[in-house]
């Protein structure tokens, strides 16, 4: 598997993942008081830090997307 999330991308998921998941488990908001929105919420974030510490995005590569520098 090639990788295709550069540096950046990868702290920015990573960072998003985490803000997430706390938003929907540590610190609860209005916003994700429904279980739609925190199964949602929850799903995205973990999808987001697995993308950032596996260094693959499936959708990326549907794309032809890659933020990986040129080697």
């Amino acid at each position: 598997m090639t990788h295709n999330v550069g540096t950046t991308d990868r702290a920015l998921r990573l960072v998003l993942g985490v803000v997430l998941l706390a938003l929907t488990w540590i610190a609860p908001m209005a916003v994700f008081h429904g279980t739609l929105a925190v199964t949602l919420a929850t799903i995205v974030g973990l999808v987001m830090i697995g993308t950032a510490l596996f260094r693959f995005c499936p959708l990326y590569r549907v794309l032809g997307l890659n933020t990986c520098p040129v080697k």
